[in-house]
């Protein structure tokens, strides 16, 4: 194992006794989505969980997709995912698809057939419902239960032929009507479904269930264990029947619970109205908690990695704060992303001593998390953007920022003092003058006089014209998914546009994806909407968490 120190969790721990004892040559999990949508956050964690276990135990992982619905299913999920889970940095042994194995499964729904462990059923979907009974309550056999298996196997061929219509017939295991696990309760094998299947084609008419899909995959791939939510722990004795029966690879289930991060939901229930409606531009939307909208919004994997670490492996379901989440965001941008200067709400000041149409430029550490980085020179010139929020005219007490009369330092620049300011008609402060002291060029002053405070700026020559796009948490309630339409507490801040804010000239090359600090005001990344007119950077999290102070302040 990679960290033999470590605590192991209690999947781990069984790992590591089924490997001492013997039960299973090499380590083999897999992660095995259904390709009826794009992978969220939550999908994360099942896939740290099986990719990292692998690698822990020098075995390996498959990418398995479960793909028995042809109704919902399609080959552009089957590529998002793909994607999503190398952008994750994780590399599968084997890739494999459910549909892969409709011959094989099929043989082994026959040989159940001929054993007397499954039969077919004329029942409808409703009716079985009916005779499945309750919690308290056994079920009633079906009136087929006693089919031979001479019978059964000549209807399942027809099944399979396409001599019955949709839900006519179902194959059912037989095991126990009146077992107080209701998975057990002879449980759909197969129904017949008419629909084209993305890989397929028309080839099958009748299609295996999960539950009947699921084992038998794991265990013709030989999987060791297979991990799965912890909603699948009533369905695990149902797993391993099957292989009893069937008398194949024995692979092992172990369950574990999900978890859930405030201010978010997940379920595709929730969010496909908000896609379809435009409420968000689309599945990649930065605010949805999908990982190509993280993606999207700068979000590392990396970080996303350390925080699945943090959330760690439970047999109970928890509730993550968000603001945890974005702790583990921070720390990793903090150690790698570049720093520039960007001005969000310019307004403009004219240095008037600085001689009109001279420039020069200054240099400007990159990350001073990382001194290999290095420096990168920034342009000044006469007239120069700041932020609007550091100037104001008539400041309280500890305001240290500009104010008439009050001298700051420009970043890695010069000393500046505010001499006049210029208005509008309204009253709007349009306009600043200052004047800068030549000596302090860098930063700082032979003098070593003390200056209130250091504000960022851009040259207004030589400044890119970016569009801005402030994303902030989807919804206002830390627990959306409670309300009865979690669109009534949505956000109406979740997403400001700023559409001329102003960046130094060192980005004008950067392609979409590249992530930067913009000095004192957060982390960014270019967004895939830019152009080679102008960028469009989405902010990916704050300096601090703002959201949080705001909360207290209610």
């Amino acid at each position: 194992m990679s960290d033999p120190e470590h605590k192991l969790d209690f999947i781990r721990e069984a790992v590591k006794e089924d490997m001492a004892a013997g039960t299973y040559d090499k380590v083999v999990t897999r992660f095995p989505p259904e390709p009826n949508g794009y992978l969220g956050i939550h999908h994360a964690k099942p896939i740290c969980l099986n990719f990292g276990l692998a690698e822990d135990f020098g075995g390996s992982c498959n990418l398995r997709f479960d793909d028995t619905d042809p109704t919902k299913e399609s080959m552009e999920f089957v590529e998002a995912i793909q994607e999503d889970i190398r952008w994750l940095g994780f590399t599968w042994g084997e890739l494999c698809f459910a549909s892969d194995y409709f011959e094989q499964l099929y043989d082994y729904a026959v040989a159940l057939i001929q054993k007397g462990s499954a039969y077919v059923c004329d029942l409808s979907a409703d009716e079985i419902r009916q005779h499945r009974g309750t919690l308290t309550e056994p079920g009633s056999n079906s009136p087929n239960r006693d089919r031979s298996p001479e019978e059964s196997l000549d209807l399942f061929a027809r099944m399979k032929a396409g001599e019955f219509p949709d839900g006519s017939r179902t194959l059912r295991a037989k095991i126990d009507m009146a077992s107080p696990n209701l998975n057990m309760r002879d449980p759909v094998m197969y129904r017949i479904l008419r629909a084209e299947h993305y890989r397929r084609g028309n080839e099958w008419c009748i299609y295996p269930t999960y539950d009947f899909t699921h084992g038998q995959s794991d265990s013709i791939e030989h999987v060791s264990h297979s991990l799965c939510d912890v909603n699948f722990e009533d369905h695990r004795p149902l797993y391993e029947w099957y292989i009893r029966e069937l008398g194949i690879f024995p692979s092992r289930q172990i369950e574990f619970a999900r978890f859930n991060l405030t201010y978010c939901v997940v379920g595709k229930r929730h969010l496909r109205p908000l896609v379809e409606k435009g409420t968000v531009t689309g599945w990649d939307d930065p605010r949805l908690p999908s990982l190509r909208g993280l993606r999207r919004r700068g979000i590392p994997p990396e970080a996303i990695r350390a925080f699945m670490k943090r959330v760690g492996i439970t047999k109970r379901e928890t509730t993550i704060e968000y603001e945890l989440f974005e702790f583990y965001v921070r720390e990793h941008l903090n150690k790698v992303a570049p720093r520039v200067m960007g001005v969000l709400n310019p307004l403009k000041v004219i240095i008037t001593n600085y001689p009109e149409g001279d420039e020069e430029t200054f240099d400007a550490v990159n990350n001073p998390e990382d001194e290999s980085a290095g420096t990168r020179p920034v342009p000044f010139s006469r007239e120069i953007y700041i932020e609007r929020d550091d100037f104001m005219e008539d400041p309280p007490k500890k305001f240290r920022r500009l104010s008439p009369g009050v001298e700051v330092r420009l970043r890695a620049a010069c000393y500046i003092t505010c001499t006049d300011l210029v208005k509008d008609d309204d009253g709007t402060v349009t306009e600043l003058h200052c004047t800068w002291d030549p000596e302090s060029r860098g930063g700082s002053s032979p003098d070593g006089r003390r200056i209130q405070g250091t504000i960022h700026w851009v040259s207004a020559k030589h400044a890119l014209p970016v569009e801005v796009r402030l994303y902030d948490r989807l919804f206002s309630d830390p627990n959306p998914g409670a309300a009865d339409d979690p669109t009534t507490v949505l956000n109406p801040d979740s997403l400001t546009v700023l559409p001329t804010a102003y960046v130094e000239p060192s980005l004008k090359d950067v392609e979409p994806g590249y992530s930067c600090q913009f000095e004192r005001l957060g982390y960014f990344c270019v967004d895939a909407d830019s152009t080679s007119d102008k960028l469009v950077f989405n902010r990916t999290v704050t300096l601090r968490d703002t959201w949080a102070r705001m909360q207290k302040g209610r």
